[in-house]
Formats: C-alpha cells, structure tokens, sequence
C-alpha cells in the first residue's frame, strides 16, 4: 500500500501506507512522547487530529488492553518514522499494524517525521490529508487532493466534543464511596475515572451539554469538566452550563475542562502555534515553588487578560513558553489544571491534582453538615 499525505503548504510526502484505504482528513500535530503510543491514540482529545509521533520507532511493545483511554482509537489517521512489526512484550495482544488494520485507521511510515517535525514548529499547526492507495497516484490526483485539503473545515468551526462524550448518564461506584463527583465528559480519559475512583469518590458521567439546573438536582459534592478535543469556544453550551454553577458547586477542571471554566469566567483562551503534547513539560506550582514534569496534550491555552479583576489567581506556569497551567480562584471554589495530572502516559509528579479535588470536596461536604 501506498501513502500520500498532502499538506495544507501544497507539499506532498510519499511513504508505505497502511490501515485504511481512501483518504481522511485533519489537522496534524506532533507528539515528542518515546512510549504511550496506545494511550495516545485511544485519547478522545485527538479527535479531528492526524497524530504524527516524533519518537522514531512505534508499536515495538505491540498493543495492551488495559493502556486504552477509551473505547478505541479516536486520531484520524497516525503518522510515523517506523512502526513495528514484531512487537516484543509479554503482555502484548496484538501488534500495532493488526490493530490499526482492525480499527481501519489509515497511517503512513517511512516517512522523514525529524523533517514534518520542524516544519510544524516553524508554520504551526496545519490541515492535511492522507491518502492510502494501492496504486500510484496520477498527477491530476495529486493536485485534486492539493485543493481539497484547504477545504477541510478549520478545528475551530468543528464540535468535536459531541462525537467523544457520553450520551447517557452512568455511574461508577468506588470501594470507599465518600463523595460524589460528577463528571462533565467532553472526552473524559479512563485514567482520571480510575484515580478519582481509588481515591474514594463515586462517579456519575453526564454528557457534555447536561443542563445546570439539573446538575444542581443530583446533589454533587462537586463537579469537574474533563479533558476532550478540539476549540473551547465550541463547547457554547458547556460554557453557559458552568456559568450557571460558578458558586453554587465546587468546580473542578482538567485541559479543556480548564479552558472551559476560564472562559466560563470571562477570560479568554487563544491557540498555540503547535500545541502541548508529550510526557515531558516543566511545569512550576507557584505555591510550592516545586517544578513537575507533566503528560499534556492541548492546542489552546487561557489568557492572563483580566485575571486580577477577577479574582483569579494562577497556580501553575509551563517553564517553556509562561503560559498558564493551573488556575484557582481566591474565593469560589474553583480549581483547575492544564496538564494531565493521570499521565497514562508519563510522569506521576502532577498527581497531588487529585488529592486536592479530594480535600476541596471533604472540606464542602463537612461545610454542608
């Protein structure tokens, strides 16, 4: 099989195709990541997202069950150096190739990602489409291909949120049971459930757009709007949701969650040129004055405009471009984080995140009694 992925720049890069046939488009981005390539591709935030892996081999510990984040793979198609055949791991099912072919999601290797790498940090973020294709394309294919892809719809115009979040309300009980969380899906990762749940909360997942009043009904001793894809602005009904709670229940926010309530707040959020996403960003907690190395995955992040009118004071800053990582405001009970503090993958350092959340529910519930 051949692949062709033809960028919104005009360029065209050649490489051995596999997965499905036919042609899917997106926006590329890049992951500096060395493992988690599983964990990556089965997070709800990469929907609409061609995920190209800058770590020159993929796919050689093969494919594990227990690391997906969801129900499956949710990147539009994968972009790699190498991806390997003969995976060597005792707890692997299956080899990345099966597993791709399986799901159909197309993907393209042997391909320069140093080169792609580069040309993203230089441009930022751009659309593209790849194309698998048993047989050489023509000329007159190459250039139709070169014109639809700066048709395909910018991220910032797509409700990506829709398509990952639950449709109906489910509850996950824990072995302890001592505060009951909910949690707004925008595309909630398997990670943060099971550390909110080992910590003793009891979990009810509400779809996205849950009204507030009825939010308010079930009695939660707090709520946190998870991690998902795509613009925030998007999130519209999200947004008036939460702005609808602010003060009446204890909120909580993770990536786009965090985004969300900023802007819930009244501050604004703007793109990055190329995003956030690896296992290996500095972050400084302003309190402690301690520096975690965080897992992120994020195309936007909050403005410092108008924070101090607000009330609101940041917790956390990426030591690699200052921009705002964790937000808490001085009288509300409101907390959130950009990074990933479940990892899955990376390092632990940003776990305290969910023992907070814990602590804020405690301190709300002994408040109500």
């Amino acid at each position: 099989m051949r692949g062709y992925l033809i960028l919104e720049s005009g360029e065209i890069i050649e490489g051995e195709g596999l997965g499905k046939e036919g042609e899917t488009g997106g926006e590329i981005v890049f992951n500096t990541s060395m493992t988690g390539y599983i964990e990556a591709i089965t997070d709800p935030s990469y929907k609409g997202q061609i995920l190209m892996f800058t770590y020159p081999l993929i796919g050689n510990y093969g494919v594990c069950k227990k690391d997906f984040q969801s129900d499956g793979p949710k990147v539009q198609a994968i972009v790699a150096k190498e991806i390997c055949q003969k995976p060597s791991n005792w707890q692997s099912q299956e080899s990345l190739r099966d597993f791709l072919i399986k799901f159909q999601i197309p993907a393209i290797s042997n391909v320069d990602t140093r080169y792609l790498t580069k040309k993203i940090r230089t441009q930022g973020t751009m659309k593209a489409i790849l194309k698998i294709s048993k047989t050489k394309l023509k000329k007159i294919e190459i250039e139709n291909l070169k014109k639809k892809v700066k048709k395909i719809p910018s991220i910032s115009k797509m409700n990506l949120i829709e398509t990952v979040s639950t449709k109906k309300i489910k509850k996950i009980k824990s072995k302890k049971g001592k505060y009951k969380l909910g949690i707004l899906d925008c595309g909630v990762k398997k990670a943060i459930l099971e550390n909110l749940i080992k910590r003793g909360a009891d979990l009810i997942l509400l779809p996205y757009n849950f009204p507030a009043e009825k939010i308010l009904k079930l009695k939660l001793d707090g709520l946190l709007i998870s991690n998902g894809p795509g613009d925030p602005k998007r999130a519209k009904e999200t947004i008036e949701n939460t702005k609808k709670l602010i003060g009446k229940i204890p909120l909580f926010g993770i990536c786009l969650g965090h985004q969300i309530i900023a802007l819930a707040l009244g501050l604004e959020t703007f793109k990055l040129k190329f995003g956030h996403r690896g296992i290996n960003q500095p972050v400084k907690d302003l309190k402690t004055k301690k520096v975690l190395i965080t897992s992120q995955n994020h195309s936007f992040a909050v403005s410092e405009k108008g924070l101090k009118e607000k009330e609101i004071e940041i917790t956390h800053l990426n030591l690699n471009d200052n921009t705002i990582e964790g937000l808490e405001h001085k009288r509300l009970k409101i907390k959130t984080c950009q990074f990933h503090p479940e990892a899955s993958p990376g390092p632990h350092d940003a776990e305290d995140f969910f023992d907070e959340i814990l602590e804020f529910l405690k301190n709300a519930k002994k408040k109500r009694h």
